[in-house]
């Protein structure tokens, strides 16, 4: 069964993934894969050469940081890019999802945007006060606060995740990620095929 692992940047959903993948689950982490599919899929590789040049990738590598200056000022150039790869990421996960026995995880900042959730049994949210959120961010990326807040801004909002999400998980450091992995588990388990 397929759920979703979700949260905004800074809330610790990665360390989340880590420790259900210690509990012996299955994670597709999507932004991993999905720049394995845009350095690796021909069609995927052909549509982005399309919307770049040929010249945004050199050799087999795409290259990243022209992408990201190009999206981040454009915002129809980044819808373009993410109606390439969104669906590709999607078709990924649904055949990596039949190859696996019992609980799975597919973790996504952006599984509501990208329209994944349409996959899952049921979507989990990780959540944390924004102050943490960002202190997190700005010492795992040595990022400025005003970068990290416009990339929260740019996100949906925590609210937003909640309201769609059917099981949330504050990751404030109050609780061990083990205990909080074993509260996703139980949830999981009783959630009915």
């Amino acid at each position: 069964m397929l759920f979703g692992l979700t949260g905004g940047i800074g809330s610790g959903k990665s360390l989340i993934a880590q420790g259900l993948r210690n509990l012996g689950c299955a994670v597709y982490d999507t932004d991993s894969e999905a720049r394995r599919i845009m350095q690796t899929n021909p069609c995927v590789r052909s549509q982005v050469e399309l919307l770049f040049g040929s010249d945004i990738y050199c050799g087999d590598r795409l290259d990243r940081p022209a992408v990201a200056q190009l999206v981040f000022h454009d915002a129809s150039l980044r819808e373009r890019l993410n109606g390439i790869v969104h669906p590709a990421v999607a078709f990924d996960v649904e055949q990596w999802a039949k190859e696996q026995q019992g609980l799975c995880f597919v973790e996504s900042a952006i599984l509501f945007e990208s329209g994944m959730e349409r996959l899952c049994r049921a979507v989990v949210c990780i959540t944390a006060p924004d102050e943490l959120c960002i202190r997190r961010t700005m010492q795992r990326d040595g990022a400025s606060r005003e970068a990290v807040e416009a990339r929260m801004l740019s996100q949906m909002s925590e609210a937003g995740r909640i309201a769609r999400s059917q099981f949330v998980v504050c990751n404030d450091g109050s609780r061990a990620v083990d205990a909080l992995c074993l509260d996703i588990l139980h949830f999981c388990q009783a959630c009915k095929p």
